[in-house]
């Protein structure tokens, strides 16, 4: 890939253009179609609370303080909110898919400085086209894009800085977006920004024999360690004129301390050990795939030998080993590590494609295949009972069906380019997914009704009331309830106003008189509450 004729510069830039407008579709198609999950529900219930209470400085989750989250992702959604004009899904959705387009523009421009274009290229598109983004995250209303993009631009910001010996500029800015990830996610920040700077620090420049280690009891470090002190630590000023900083600081570490062995002890940890790194490539298949070149002889030796890619491996396994002893991780934690681990698997890939290897021919023909399998499913929808009815089916299935089976073509015809059009043919099949699954997803998934019922219940009984604690933890139903009604829903432990409606969990209904008149269904374990006035005992 590192050396392209003009023929091979034609066809990438026509594979480019096609993917650009791939993209479009592939990333918006239905985007709001399917209903919250509720970490999505929370994040925009947190939001709308901000515009109803007209604080914007100290979050609330039904009217009372929330503190497991800084702001500032509450801060996105409500502009987002205000900017179209509208509180559902697909705004809440959108700054997902923007924030995804710029950290993979990121990943280009930083590693454009050390692999030829097409490299460059395929590692930006791998990151929109792994599985785990592709098909989940890119469709979700969640913090972990932003703030992966965020980590991922200092982990380089840290890298190039050093090598320009820019050291002044280096902190303030690594410690800057630091700031930026402590208030977006909280802790998490700071091992990302202490652990980048101690590996950089440790790790030798390009052209270095030793490390500058000294730089990190320098001013320059304390300078920038600064920006971050006054940008975190301005908000919490302000944050403290509202309310007491000693249950927000507890919280922040509980959650940050509750995934790992401290909750769950050692012997779940040693299994989550052992299974996690199939767990992680399963999720970032196709492109996870790529590791097996690692296997071969003289892999490590040629990762050395670049320096940008060794220290991309480097910074990949001091970064990993936190969330590889924590039990508890969910793979959208880990987005600011695949493009790290994905430049080392693609630039061995780049070596193995010139060199024609047994394992560059066997992955090959296994993508091949299953890119002709795909093409000749395509047809499946025209034909299944759970997609008959979609509108246009025909159309749609002969759009999917011609387009696969053109790029199938062209991954076996153009070699050179193959992994350009085998990112155009997963952006395919996400359209598909798109017009296929989602629809079909939206008739069966449980978050459908308890949507239709929130939003039912908001507009029928007004002014709605939580009975105490009845409605728990459903940030789902708390969206649309507090959406549709206009107002924070709030949770009422004293001074009940027997004129209104009250939410009210099963638990209550042996020693609390009521009448019900609907029932309200929430998420957790598929249930339901009651809705109904209560009756005061005289």
């Amino acid at each position: 890939m590192s050396e392209i004729s003009r023929q091979n510069k034609l066809k990438l830039k026509w594979l480019c253009g096609l993917i650009a407008l791939l993209l479009i579709p592939a990333l918006l198609i239905n985007l709001g179609l399917i209903a919250f999950i509720d970490d999505e529900g929370l994040r925009s219930l947190v939001a709308l609370e901000m515009k109803f209470s007209g604080n914007y400085i100290t979050p609330t989750f039904f009217g009372a303080y929330y503190y497991n989250k800084p702001p500032l992702y509450n801060w996105i959604l409500l502009a987002f909110f205000e900017l179209t004009g509208r509180a559902d899904e697909w705004s809440a959705r959108l700054p997902t898919v923007l924030f995804l387009l710029a950290y993979a523009a990121t990943i280009y421009y930083f590693f454009r400085k050390h692999y030829a274009r097409p490299l460059a290229i395929l590692n930006a598109f791998a990151l929109i086209t792994c599985g785990r983004i592709l098909f989940w995250e890119s469709m979700l209303a969640l913090i972990d894009i932003c703030f992966s993009w965020v980590i991922f631009t200092l982990f380089m910001v840290i890298y190039h800085l050093y090598e320009k010996k820019k050291w002044y500029a280096l902190f303030a800015s690594a410690w800057g977006l630091a700031a930026i990830g402590f208030l977006l996610k909280g802790l998490p920040a700071l091992v990302f920004v202490g652990t980048a700077l101690l590996v950089r620090f440790l790790f030798p420049g390009k052209d270095e024999q030793t490390a500058r280690f000294s730089k990190l009891f320098s001013l320059a470090h304390v300078t920038g360690f600064l920006v971050f002190v006054i940008l975190v630590g301005g908000y919490y000023y302000a944050y403290h004129q509202y309310n007491d900083l000693q249950a927000v600081f507890e919280t922040l570490f509980n959650e940050s301390s509750k995934r790992t062995f401290v909750q769950y002890g050692w012997q779940k940890t040693l299994v989550h050990f052992f299974t996690f790194p199939f767990e992680m490539t399963w999720h970032f298949l196709p492109w996870s795939l790529f590791g097996v070149y690692l296997f071969r002889k003289g892999a490590l030796r040629h990762i050395r030998q670049h320096h940008f890619t060794f220290f991309n491996a480097v910074l990949f396994l001091a970064t990993i080993i936190v969330y590889w002893l924590s039990v508890e991780v969910y793979p959208r934690y880990l987005l600011m590590h695949a493009p790290l681990i994905f430049s080392v698997f693609l630039f061995l890939h780049d070596q193995n494609q010139k060199e024609k290897s047994l394992w560059y021919i066997r992955i090959s023909r296994i993508i091949g295949t299953l890119c002709i399998l795909f093409f000749l499913g395509a047809l499946l929808p025209a034909f299944i009972p759970q997609t008959r009815d979609i509108p246009h089916v025909y159309l749609k299935t002969g759009f999917i069906f011609a387009t696969l089976g053109g790029l199938a073509y062209l991954f076996w015809r153009w070699e050179k380019e193959r992994w350009i059009v085998f990112v155009a043919f997963l952006l395919v099949l996400r359209i598909g997914f798109n017009w296929f699954v989602l629809p079909n997803r939206l008739k069966i998934e449980w978050s459908t009704q308890v949507r239709n019922s929130s939003i039912q219940i908001a507009r029928q009984f007004q002014p709605l009331y939580i009975y105490k604690n009845s409605l728990g933890f459903e940030p789902a139903n708390g969206f649309y309830l507090t959406r549709e009604s206009n107002r924070i829903i709030r949770r009422q432990f004293e001074n009940f106003d027997t004129a209104g409606w009250y939410i009210i969990h099963k638990n209550y209904e042996h020693h609390l008189q009521f009448k019900e008149s609907a029932r309200l269904k929430v998420m957790y374990e598929q249930g339901f509450r009651y809705v109904g006035k209560i009756k005061l005992k005289k």
